[in-house]
């Protein structure tokens, strides 16, 4: 009854979901001035010729049936006369036989443009037909239920007079509060004791991981992938476990220095009672943590592979080859920039009002030209300012893009920048074809030098000839993939070498043509710092190597497929795509903790291609916990002061400098020391 899961519990109408989806009249009327004979309902004017004709038919009889001229713009109609055009007659009753041809009858009424709309979208098993209507659709929160997804009968049972929907809708601490401080009578301690006894250690577990900023009704699909591990990790303190091997992958992502010991601590509890707790981390506090280190290196891809240092903290300090160690032990370091970059009060980009979620009605000036960094602790509304209210409202601008930006009152100074790019850690490309080469542009200049070999000019070979995506220059018998999947049916599928072109893509012809004694198959295996020096001689091809290499990623094949790329190594291929462009100074760049996944000298160098970027005249807007990249940034926007309900609010703004002397910051309390040259984690 209590459950969206539930057939008896969920919400009639969205079944559990808590949104709809839903015909938008903006996007079905995008320019009410134009009339309906001119095709002002877009679904209309987009439909095939057999249905314009039909809508045409149509159009007339609405006009008789509701005496209106189809000719007048859209938005000069009387308001009655939209309202009913659109949501149709209230005593319309759809009868069994009703065909899309029986629209404008007299008998059941007239069904209305949206409702029409709705049902085809609901009703058809045609997938073209969903894609298409699907393009004239938002997602809303449902009116029934209000976004609870639980049906009216569920909604209204109260405990200590809190309905279930207002107890999920609290955050973690405040639920701790709540089940802490229930009053309940006799009988129903008796009923509840065991129930609330269980309900507050589950949330102690959460709070212990950092968590307590979390609402529990917060859907999973919206949770970063450090707070789903760190629920998980909760979870499993919440069992009770010994004697069991835990393997976590950078749990302390998305983590506030001020949360960290929490999280260090829980970690320390799983291995004190008798469990083995193995952490793939590159934060500095969690290294030092370890009862044992292991380093790899020393560099990266083919570069590394191997153990460089071993054992306790000291012993990684004193090792002269690790990298890690000489960051750890200040011999190496993130130095704190000698001037910044001064912002200018004239060229601010500012978001006013926003009260996207738990945001106090804020208004935030992001200065053009400078790279700018928002902290905060955990929860504090940083991804709300961000991701849900300025991307958006940057992509519809620039792109037209159909994605509602957050609660705002309005954007000034988006006139003072010509684009939007966001710069994540998702993969290039979705398949092996992808690789860096192409991803940049490059392979198409080096396919372009093969074709004007003599070689090539003599067989009569084209550009596409060396590709491996087109017939022709490819291995056929693996479609130029260079690999054959061979399916295991309930075992994971495994991957082999094509045996014809021994994972080389290409045909034994192809592979004929050689520039420098190289063909094609040897060129995608070139490291980016083998074939910068390879076509050291070709100024079209060095210059975006050079940006490849500047960023770090020498190490890299040419045609490594793009899903072997860490998150770290797509996010630097893809500012250095960026950097091999013409740049237009008037870019604002948006990256949500870029350093997830980065070691502190990897970290070094995505610093300096971003201040690359900011050089050229650009903006760097930067979500980031990192002390490193905050240190650095010319501008600090600091919101807090707490995550939740008790964040939301702006704290401090200015240099650096500034916001470290701000006494309601935790951010300055971990920053001030590091801005001070002394040792902080």
């Amino acid at each position: 009854m209590f459950s969206f899961n539930s057939p008896y519990g969920a919400c009639p109408k969205c079944h559990g979901i808590g949104t709809v989806i839903e015909m938008d009249i903006n996007l079905v009327i995008p320019d009410q001035s134009v009339s309906l004979r001119d095709w002002a309902v877009m679904p209309w004017r987009k439909a095939g010729r057999h249905f314009r004709r039909y809508y045409s038919r149509l159009i007339g009889k609405l006009g008789r049936k509701f005496n209106f001229d189809p000719n007048t713009p859209f938005c000069e109609l009387p308001e009655e006369t939209r309202k009913v055009l659109l949501h149709g007659e209230q005593h319309h009753k759809r009868s069994g036989t009703e065909d899309w041809q029986e629209q404008a009858g007299d008998n059941e009424g007239y069904e209305g443009i949206i409702p029409q709309l709705e049902r085809v979208f609901r009703e058809t098993s045609s997938e073209l037909m969903k894609r298409w209507l699907s393009e004239f659709t938002t997602v809303s929160i449902c009116d029934r239920c209000e976004g609870t997804r639980l049906r009216l009968e569920s909604r209204m049972v109260t405990v200590a007079g809190k309905r279930i929907q207002d107890v999920t809708g609290m955050s973690i601490k405040e639920a701790k509060h709540f089940f802490s401080t229930i009053a309940l009578t006799e009988k129903e301690q008796v009923i509840a004791v065991e129930i609330i006894k269980e309900i507050r250690s589950r949330l102690d577990f959460l709070s212990d991981v950092g968590l307590d900023y979390l609402t529990l009704d917060r859907q999973s699909s919206t949770l970063s992938g450090g707070e789903a591990q760190r629920i998980r990790l909760a979870t499993q303190i919440g069992a009770g476990l010994v004697g069991v091997l835990y393997v976590l992958d950078e749990p302390s992502i998305g983590l506030h220095q001020r949360d960290n010991h929490r999280l260090i601590e829980t970690l320390c509890r799983l291995r004190d009672i008798g469990n083995t707790v193995i952490v793939v981390e590159h934060d500095e506090a969690l290294i030092r943590c370890a009862d044992h280190i292991i380093d790899l290196g020393p560099g990266a891809g083919r570069h590394g592979g191997y153990v460089v240092a071993e054992g306790p903290l000291d012993d990684i300090l004193a090792a002269e080859d690790s990298l890690t160690g000489m960051f750890l032990s200040g011999k190496k370091s993130i130095e704190v920039p000698r001037q910044r970059k001064q912002p200018d009060k004239k060229m601010m980009l500012s978001i006013k009002g926003a009260r996207q979620n738990n945001l106090k009605n804020i208004t935030v000036d992001i200065p053009i030209g400078l790279f700018t960094c928002i902290t905060g602790v955990s929860g504090s509304g940083k991804s709300s300012l961000i991701d849900d209210i300025l991307r958006p409202a940057l992509f519809q601008h620039f792109y037209k893009s159909r994605e509602k930006a957050g609660l705002h009152k309005a954007i000034t100074g988006i006139d003072l920048i010509d684009k939007a790019i966001v710069i994540d850690q998702s993969p290039i490309g979705r398949t092996p074809r992808s690789n860096p080469a192409t991803y940049i542009g490059l392979f198409s200049i080096i396919r372009s030098l093969f074709e004007k070999t003599p070689e090539a000019k003599m067989r009569g070979y084209k550009m596409g000839r060396f590709s491996f995506n087109v017939k022709g220059g490819r291995c056929e018998a693996c479609k130029g993939d260079g690999i054959i999947k061979i399916e295991m049916h309930f075992l994971p599928d495994v991957y082999v070498d094509c045996e014809v072109c021994k994972g080389r893509r290409y045909n034994r012809e192809t592979l004929e043509v050689k520039y420098r004694n190289r063909n094609i198959a040897d060129v995608l295996e070139f490291t980016v710092a083998e074939a910068l020096d390879f076509f050291a001689n070709i100024p079209a091809i060095k210059n975006k190597l050079q940006t490849i290499y500047d960023v770090g990623l020498g190490y890299i094949k040419l045609g490594q497929p793009a899903t072997t790329l860490s998150g770290g190594e797509a996010q630097r291929v893809k500012l250095a795509e960026q950097l091999s462009k013409k740049a237009t100074g008037k870019t604002i760049y948006l990256l949500d903790e870029p350093t997830t996944g980065l070691h502190f000298d990897d970290i070094h160098k995505l610093l300096s291609v971003l201040m690359k970027l900011r050089e050229s005249g650009n903006t760097i807007v930067v979500i980031e916990h990192n002390l490193d990249v905050i240190k650095t940034a010319d501008y600090l926007i600091d919101l807090g002061p707490e995550g939740g309900d008790n964040g939301g609010s702006l704290v401090a703004c200015g240099a650096p400098e500034v916001v470290a002397a701000c006494d309601r910051s935790y951010t300055a309390q971990y920053l001030k020391p590091m801005l001070e040259n002394k040792v902080s984690v």
